[in-house]
C-alpha cells in the first residue's frame, strides 16, 4: 500500500512539474542562475510536496481498503474458535485471551 502511495505521488507530482514547467518558459533564460541560486529550496519544496501527496494517497487507500477489515478479523476469529472449523491444524497454535 505505501509503495502504490508513493508511486501515485511521484506520478502527480511528475505531471504538476511537467506542466509547470511549460507555463514557465519565460524564465527559460535564467534557468542556470535560478537552479544554482535556489537548488536547496526547490528540491525542498519538491520533496516536502512529495511527502504531502504520499500521505494523502497512502490515508485515503486506508480509508478505502481497510473499512471493514476490523469486522471481517472478528469474523475470522469466531470461525477459527468453532469446533467445526475448517482450519483444523491451527487449533494447536490459536490462544484464547
Amino acid at each position: 500500500m505505501i509503495a502504490n502511495a508513493a508511486f501515485l505521488a511521484a506520478l502527480v507530482l511528475f505531471l504538476f512539474v511537467a506542466w509547470l514547467a511549460g507555463e514557465l518558459t519565460f524564465l527559460a533564460p535564467y534557468k542556470s542562475t535560478l537552479f544554482h541560486r535556489h537548488a536547496e529550496v526547490l528540491g525542498g519544496g519538491i520533496l516536502l510536496l512529495f511527502l504531502n501527496l504520499c500521505a494523502l494517497f497512502y490515508g485515503i487507500s486506508r480509508w478505502l481498503f481497510l473499512r471493514d477489515a476490523g469486522r471481517k478479523l472478528t469474523h475470522v476469529d469466531r470461525q477459527l474458535g468453532t469446533p467445526d472449523s475448517v482450519h483444523e491444524d491451527l487449533k494447536p497454535y490459536l490462544t484464547r485471551r
